[in-house]
């Protein structure tokens, strides 16, 4: 039987698009975060390209009427701009801010491997039983959705039109629409901890007068959820026992592999990251610094960072659409400073950290996005090599952010331009910690591996309810929550019939809030706002 071809993202015109998409992500994603502090995703923007492009009335641009090339499109762009703000340009601001700009370079080389490896690591754990396919991620359901609808037409393209629509006029009067859409598609019990952790952050000080964040409570329960997250995901690989005897061979054969693939996958990310932490001690001239013991701490304490960033940034990402990078990169520099590293260990080692996840997460998107343009795994062939062209697209985009980055950095950083969270991050390591933070931090973290431990790895209420906690904005809390409730009073009334439909409106709804986000980032950027 002989399966559709997918395209390449090497086909010379192919390559040539993905390559000017990927150099314009890169600038705008610097040029936000450096001036506004965000970065905005542009996945969709990289799919409307190639769909206008397609209308062009020329042979050479017919090609990219292909939904599959536009999917190539928006993993390239999307990866380059998280690749270039989040993963580069963030943490080598961190040294620069700290007033050690020899220590840039080293540290540049370092989080240009762990974007590589983080990309990877995610592609070869995609359709796991850690991060399934079957997965919410929302961004990812939107790209797709709005792909379709534009190849499609017809109602499917009108109800997104109208999500579009409402989306970006509600992003117009400052209410979070992407909120809204995400509702009607992930999980239910994980987005409600997530709404209810919104809320308690944005209402704690108005109402009871006591600032939940000043005093580390989301830290602390973030810490102890993600602890028991991880501890779930290792369960998860070593499956359960009791299971068996209702499991086919077949059943058992998959189960097998699926573990084999994770350890596979894990391993190599311990290995890769153990080394890239050597790489950046020792270009940081930390032998020097530390006797062999704490050295050795070092390395290992780096590797696990990073490894648990991208674990509570994946998970997150997958359930909500949100991560919260920044404040997990932040929970690990303070566990850093606990243990005792001197600053400039500390430096290296939040710059390290803060590198991992959001690549990881993007490409998580980016494939969610791909797995549902090819059919929802119908023809397995197909999909295999789809994903493995989205890799190729993706890590075109990383390759070119690196020089990118390296060859305007020293001019942003000269203007003042560096990320705003690098400033927040080196006041951090001058600050250190107090006794009582590190108390705060241990008390609340029993809770929060509580609550995680309670739900399950299904569910992950303990890492969504952290998560809500770390981001301040009430209104998406509001916003979760009624469209839960909608999303609820929808189904019961049309039934599973509606969910479709629900689903291709919450796509119209997050990329109209993207796409007004995105344009209003710029221009706000442009006018120095």
């Amino acid at each position: 039987m002989s399966h559709p071809q997918h395209p390449s993202s090497f086909n010379p015109g192919t390559l040539l698009f993905l390559t000017v998409l990927s150099i314009f992500g890169a600038v705008i994603g610097i040029q936000l975060l450096t001036t506004l502090g965000v970065t905005p995703n542009t996945s969709i923007i990289g799919a409307l390209v190639a769909m206008i492009i397609a209308r062009v009335p020329l042979q050479l641009f017919k090609r990219f009427r292909s939904i599959h090339i536009q999917n190539l499109a928006q993993s390239a762009i999307s990866s380059a701009t998280f690749g270039a703000a989040n993963s580069l340009l963030l943490p080598i601001g961190i040294p620069y801010i700290f007033g050690r700009p020899d220590l840039v370079l080293p540290m540049f080389i370092g989080v240009s491997l762990a974007m590589l490896l983080d990309g990877y690591l995610l592609y070869r754990m995609f359709n796991t039983t850690v991060f399934p396919a079957t997965g919410a991620w929302p961004p990812g359901v939107a790209a797709a959705e709005s792909i379709k609808a534009g190849d499609r037409g017809g109602q499917q393209a009108g109800i997104l039109g109208a999500g579009l629509a409402l989306g970006a006029i509600g992003s117009w009067f400052k209410f979070p629409m992407a909120a809204l859409g995400t509702a009607f598609i992930g999980n239910i019990w994980a987005l409600s901890m997530f709404g209810i952790g919104l809320l308690i952050r944005g209402y704690s000080v108005p109402i009871t007068g006591f600032d939940i964040n000043k005093n580390y409570i989301p830290h602390g329960m973030m810490i102890g959820a993600g602890l028991v997250a991880l501890c779930q995901v290792i369960a998860m690989i070593r499956g359960k026992k009791l299971d068996i005897a209702s499991c086919t061979a077949a059943d058992l054969s998959a189960a097998e592999a699926d573990r084999r693939h994770i350890l596979g996958s894990l391993g190599l990310g311990a290995v890769g990251y153990i080394l890239i932490a050597a790489l950046i001690a020792l270009g940081g001239g930390l032998y020097a610094e530390m006797p062999v013991g704490m050295l050795l701490a070092f390395i290992v304490y780096a590797a696990f960072a990073a490894f648990i960033h991208e674990l509570i940034v994946g998970l997150a990402a997958m359930h909500s659409g949100w991560f919260p990078a920044f404040a997990v990169a932040l929970i690990t520099l303070i566990i850093g400073i606990m243990i005792g590293f001197p600053p400039v260990a500390l430096v290296m080692l939040c710059g390290f950290s803060v590198a991992t996840g959001p690549a990881f997460a993007d490409m998580g998107y980016d494939l969610k996005a791909g797995f549902i343009l090819r059919g929802n795994n119908a023809d397995i062939a197909f999909e295999l090599e789809g994903r493995r062209q989205q890799l190729f697209a993706a890590m075109i985009a990383f390759v070119i952010a690196i020089p990118v980055v390296y060859l305007s950095y020293r001019g942003y950083f000269a203007q003042g331009l560096v990320p705003p969270v690098a400033k927040v991050y080196a006041a951090t390591i001058q600050a250190g910690v107090s006794p009582d933070i590190a108390k705060s931090l241990l008390i609340w973290a029993v809770p929060g591996a509580l609550i995680q431990w309670i739900g399950g790895s299904s569910r992950q209420l303990g890492v969504l309810l952290a998560t809500g906690l770390l981001i301040a904005n009430p209104l998406a809390g509001w916003a979760v929550l009624i469209g839960i409730a909608i999303r609820l009073l929808v189904l019961r009334l049309g039934g599973e019939k509606r969910r479709n439909q629900l689903e291709i409106f919450a796509a119209g709804l997050i990329a109209g809030d993207a796409l007004f986000s995105f344009f209003n980032s710029v221009f706000a950027g442009k006018s120095g706002k």
